[in-house]
């Protein structure tokens, strides 16, 4: 595909912002078609993770126009969206009716387990190939029912992304750019992402050096933190870690500055949440050197398989058309367009859903998030992926209110670093 010039990325954005998502767009020539289901979070609690979608269903539906040639075969292609509503229940309904009442030929999920496993699960259950992206590969593997050291229950779903091995990579060679007592706060919800990186993650930061301080698992909605920020202030921590839904973690810390907590943290290192501007910008001065960790930046140097486009043009277009800052998720959802039609392509036949399962079986292709190959693990049907450390720092040129800069790049050293990392309380 050819790349897309300014003027055509502008026109992209103003029609994803005219169009409603569920616009089905079908080419008006004479050829098969394929139909691929899009689900993801677009409004609720999640939204943060969906609100750039728009933007790259339009880009990734231009870049379609005129079909894809496969096998000699051109075909006609139809992306069906769908947002969640931040609703798992929901999400299962939505990949239902979507299998039963329109046919996917290839089922795509992204964003948080809450919309990826039940979308999985019900492509599982029914038969159909899916791809999916953003939340810890452990998460989805062994939060959907795999064990360990045992041959993997699925057939027909894929994912790829990060795990906790990328994290923890991540999270050591970051707080290792600050002097700190290596005492860590941790609030780890009751859910998918928090069991799977309490299992995993913190044995192997203890094993690391570092003293884990854990209140035990919370409940998503909780809504006074006082018994954790006692603890927290009591043991001296210094650095605080936490895989939270925006709202919660909004509550915690403001609930923790209100009480001093904040004043002796050198390090605030989040996950979940932090990911998009809206979220820190919401905490006001409170927002100010949070460290997140970025499954996508605009600073990576890989282009999108199926648009052309680098992370710069993309970032860039999308403030334009949008008026909005930039976030990670763009990069995000445009490597699952591009992962899942390299797949359909490499299939056999790309209506035959046992051929598009197994092309992803052994998809090896680079994203606009850089490779994706799924003929090395970590376990079967998993390729991992970076996730590389970051800061929201106060912008320099005023442009918005904070920049979100790279500061680590353990995971992908391909990634240029851009600046050093700032202690939260400095």
């Amino acid at each position: 595909m050819k790349n897309l010039t300014r003027r055509e990325i502008l026109l992209v954005g103003a029609g994803a912002a005219a169009l409603p998502l569920a616009t089905r767009i079908s080419p008006a020539f004479a050829a098969d078609k394929l139909t691929i289901g899009f689900i993801s979070p677009i409004t609720g609690p999640l939204g943060g993770f969906g609100q750039t979608d728009g933007f790259v269903l339009a880009a990734a539906r231009k870049a379609l126009e005129k079909g894809l040639t496969i096998g000699g075969k051109t075909y006609a292609v139809e992306i069906l969206d769908r947002d969640t509503q931040s609703d798992p229940s929901r999400a299962g309904q939505l990949a239902k009716d979507l299998i039963t009442n329109s046919g996917v030929d290839l089922m795509l999920a992204i964003s948080t387990p809450e919309t990826i496993n039940p979308v999985s699960d019900a492509c599982e259950a029914a038969g159909v190939p899916c791809l999916s992206t953003v939340m810890p590969w452990e998460a989805w593997y062994f939060g959907r029912g795999a064990k360990p050291g045992q041959p993997s229950p699925f057939k027909w779903s894929y994912h790829f992304g990060f795990g906790v091995g990328e994290f923890y990579s991540t999270y050591i060679s970051q707080w290792g750019l600050l002097q700190t007592n290596k005492k860590v706060g941790v609030m780890y919800p009751n859910d998918a992402d928090g069991n799977a990186v309490r299992a995993v993650l913190a044995p192997k930061l203890a094993a690391a050096g570092y003293t884990i301080i854990d209140p035990g698992a919370y409940e998503t909605g909780t809504t006074d933190y006082s018994s954790q920020i006692a603890l927290f202030k009591k043991e001296r921590i210094e650095i605080f870690n936490t895989f939270p839904i925006p709202p919660d973690f909004a509550a915690f810390w403001r609930q923790a500055a209100q009480q001093g907590l904040h004043k002796q943290i050198k390090i605030v290192q989040t996950a979940k949440t932090g990911l998009f501007p809206s979220d820190i910008e919401a905490l006001g001065s409170l927002g100010v050197n949070i460290s997140s960790a970025a499954y996508w930046h605009k600073a990576f140097p890989y282009k999108s398989t199926l648009t052309g486009l680098s992370g710069t043009e993309l970032a860039n277009g999308y403030e334009a058309a949008s008026g909005k800052q930039w976030t990670q998720q763009l990069g995000a959802t445009l490597s699952l367009l591009d992962a899942g039609t390299e797949a359909l392509k490499a299939a056999t036949d790309p209506k035959n859903k046992a051929d598009v399962a197994k092309a992803l079986s052994t998809l090896k292709t680079i994203t606009i998030g850089g490779a994706v190959d799924f003929t090395k693990g970590p376990v079967p049907n998993v390729a991992s992926g970076p996730i590389i450390g970051t800061q929201w720092v106060k912008s320099a040129d005023g442009k918005h209110m904070l920049d979100y800069v790279v500061t680590d790049n353990a995971t992908d050293p391909n990634v240029k670093i851009e600046a050093k990392l700032l202690p939260y309380n400095g």
